[in-house]
């Protein structure tokens, strides 16, 4: 090549183009291995699932020098000569002719050239020591440098709305516009890939379905985790940043708790060399997913797989390769199908552990306990065989508590979902519970919702203050007394359910009557009989209009099977909720029994009792309206008040119902 150069202008007679790098793991060690015909079938590669034989890009496109569709041009003019020696070292001369300069010119002008060490070596280097990252995750960060993701807002706006003109070459430029380091440059080539190239669910399933070719891929907009994976390199290589594609296993789309992995790589993702350091990136999984029933790809980015901590990173990624963990030390096979698979959620919406740690867990009689540390408080539901049933799960201000009770010996599916900053439950955790005793005895209400117990989310509510913090209550004679604080212009509703007994939609506020002492509401309850009963706690603004808000129930228990409370007495919209009712409490009366009557009402001129006839109740120095009242001739008594001494109308505020003779 002969060069003339002077103040303005270069002239290039001939160029000779020389690739010199090794021949892909994947190709040499992996491509001929075998799949074990006893081993379960695998998934088959990409965005949790499926692979077609990773790695044959390089092996149609290694003849290109970026992939550009400019180059297909000169197709016929430009001669390619390959060869590898017995190290599997390729090298690749390309001879051009003269009118092609132009064209190559601008390739070397777009950016930066990969960086050679003290000897001009430009290939990829090896991961070592400096790069790996102690193991397990110190909690310090999601990632594995420091980042300040406000920093890329401008930079993500803008590469994401950067659409494909002509090649790779010309779309990896627009990109680089506002890129002005290798992170930003990365960042921006990640951005793009992430909000264009859909996932290829066809393409994944096709076991022998040849690779995708880089202007395949921008002419569909269509791929597999090869494809993601060997387009995120070359477009990184085109910018000047080196970067590998990494192949390996997955607990993807299609994972099962505790599952083993042999045969041939499902999945691919890249290291990307940044600050003199590989990290990690997985554009598949950070471009969206696939619906588990439809089976159809829906764009969603990922945060989470943009240069993950590498301890974060091998929950759901086994490199072929030990040095690409970039962990110290690095985990076997054996531990990667063992150890507890925390989604992507898990981390973005705050968790930082989980207990148990392992993936398949085994009840103790005939209970499993599950509890996850967050790093501030958050919303929590579960399922078990896809139904929220049989568990108790209880919030903490860093976390939660979930005791679940498997209704039959077998295998159990049990997942749990976290809420975060969004409106969207998300799931965060799944575990495969293996049950050989079932406890008869702890079948728990239909109607138990979560969470059970009060908790920061009550407080935050308006509930304050329980007189019973933990979520179960026992009680020896089936009643109880729960109070707490209550904000002002907070209203609170109760109700109580069972699954079986008198309990029904129309008496289950009956069971419960509800006192307003100062600032503290107090609830009353009697059961029907023995049994365990969702005591269900309500509130709602009062100046607002919609209907009451659930915040949490309470579990009550009770052994005594002689236990046979009638309901409480009816009461109406008139009755205060400053008023207090201390006898009688029964809603139920004796016939022809003289029965006593002491209420607190506030704001009352007179108040009196009716039944076949009426009686007055007097007030007393204590404040409290006193009288009694003959039950003979009548089936129905009602308490009535008169609000102003100068009106004539009585309201109805209690209700009891009279016995049969």
């Amino acid at each position: 090549m002969e060069l003339k150069k002077d103040s303005n202008a270069v002239s290039i007679d001939m160029l000779l183009i020389v690739h010199s790098e090794k021949r892909h793991a994947a190709q040499g060690a992996h491509s001929d291995r075998q799949a074990d015909p006893g081993a379960p079938p695998q998934r088959r590669g990409g965005l949790q699932g499926v692979g077609n034989g990773i790695r044959r890009w390089q092996k149609l496109e290694r003849n290109d020098l970026h992939g550009n569709l400019v180059e297909k041009q000169h197709a016929q003019q430009t001669q390619v000569i390959t060869s590898y020696d017995n190290q599997g070292t390729q090298l690749t001369v390309e001879v051009h002719p003269q009118d092609a300069m132009p064209q190559l010119l601008k390739k070397f002008s777009l950016a930066k050239r990969l960086q050679g060490d003290k000897n001009g070596n430009t290939r990829a280097r090896q991961p070592g020591g400096k790069d790996a990252h102690a193991y397990p995750w110190d909690r310090s960060s999601l990632k594995s440098m420091p980042l300040d993701l406000r920093q890329f807002e401008k930079l993500d706006t803008y590469a994401s709305q950067v659409t494909v003109k002509s090649g790779l070459d010309a779309l990896v430029s627009d990109l680089l516009q506002e890129a002005h380091s290798d992170l930003e440059r990365v960042r921006a080539i990640w951005i793009w890939i992430c909000h264009h190239i859909e996932y290829d669910i066809e393409a994944a399933q096709e076991k022998d379905r040849q690779a995708f070719k880089p202007t395949t891929i921008l002419q569909t907009q269509k791929t597999n985790c090869d494809g993601y994976a060997g387009l995120f390199e070359r477009m990184c290589r085109i910018a000047g940043v080196q970067c590998m594609t990494v192949p390996g296993y997955s607990k993807g789309f299609g994972y099962q708790p505790g599952q083993s992995f042999s045969g041939e790589f499902d999945h691919a993702w890249n290291a990307v060399f940044l600050e003199g350091r590989w990290h990690l990136v997985d554009s598949t999984w950070g471009s969206g997913l696939v619906d588990s029933t439809t089976s159809k790809f829906t764009f969603l980015y990922n945060e989470f797989y943009f240069l993950t901590h590498p301890a974060l990173f091998i929950e759901d990624h086994f490199p072929d390769n030990k040095n690409w963990q970039l962990l110290k030390p690095p985990q076997s096979l054996r531990q990667f199908e063992n150890n507890m698979y925390h989604k992507s959620e898990f981390y973005n919406k705050g968790m930082l552990s989980a207990h148990p740690q392992t993936s398949v867990i085994k009840t103790v009689n005939g209970k499993v306990t599950v509890t996850i540390e967050s790093c501030a408080p958050t919303l929590f539901m579960f399922m078990l065989n896809g139904k929220q049933e049989h568990g108790l799960l209880s919030l903490r201000k860093n976390g939660m508590k979930l005791d679940v009770y498997p209704p039959t010996v077998g295998t159990h599916k049990l997942q749990i979902f976290a809420k975060g900053n969004s409106e969207i439950y998300s799931s965060v955790l799944e575990y495969t519970l293996k049950c050989h005793y079932a406890d008869i005895d702890v079948r728990l209400p239909a109607e138990l919702h979560q969470p059970v117990g009060p908790s920061w989310f009550s407080e935050q509510m308006g509930i304050t203050k329980p007189s019973h913090p933990e979520p179960v209550i026992y009680t020896s004679d089936g009643r109880c007394s729960i109070s707490f604080g209550v904000e002002e212009g907070i209203s609170v509703l109760a109700s109580l359910h069972g699954d079986d007994g008198p309990v029904t939609e129309e008496t289950q506020r009956r069971y419960i009557f509800q006192l307003q002492r100062e600032k503290r509401t107090e609830l009353k309850v009697q059961l029907p009989h023995a049994g365990k009963f969702a005591l269900k706690i309500f509130v709602k603004k009062r100046q607002e209009p919609g209907n009451y808000v659930f915040v949490f129930n309470y579990l009550l228990c009770c052994t005594n099977s002689k236990v046979k409370w009638p309901v409480f007495p009816e009461s109406f919209g008139n009755w205060g909720q400053d008023n207090e009712l201390l006898e009688p409490l029964s809603g139920v009366l004796p016939a022809n029994h003289n029965v006593p009557f002491k209420l607190k009402l506030h704001g009352v001129a007179k108040a009196l009792v009716k039944g076949q006839d009426t009686w007055p109740l007097t007030l007393n120095r204590e404040g409290y309206w006193e009288g009694s009242c003959n039950t003979s001739g009548c089936q129905e008594v009602y308490v009535m008040v008169l609000e102003n001494a100068n009106h004539n109308f009585y309201s109805y505020i209690l209700k009891y119902k009279v016995n049969a003779q």
